[in-house]
């Protein structure tokens, strides 16, 4: 297959907001982790694994706005 260099390009940018939106998305686990687990461990975990840890702290932040209770 041949591409050219504008889908090329593209091709790459595609890529470099997917790697942006990822390292956001480990460094939000982070901080909502609050020392729990570091950057480190989180690179290393699978994406099941992180999607896993979004949607606990999600549920987290809807039970803590549902209780009034403090989530921090």
């Amino acid at each position: 297959m041949t591409s050219t260099p504008e889908q090329i390009e593209k091709i790459i940018d595609d890529m470099d907001k997917e790697v942006k939106s990822l390292k956001e998305d480990m460094f939000k686990i982070c901080w909502f982790m609050r020392g729990g687990v570091n950057y480190s461990e989180i690179v290393m975990m699978s994406g099941p694994e992180r999607t896993m840890m979004s949607t606990l702290i999600k549920e987290n932040l809807e039970t803590a706005k549902k209780t009034g209770q403090p989530f921090w």
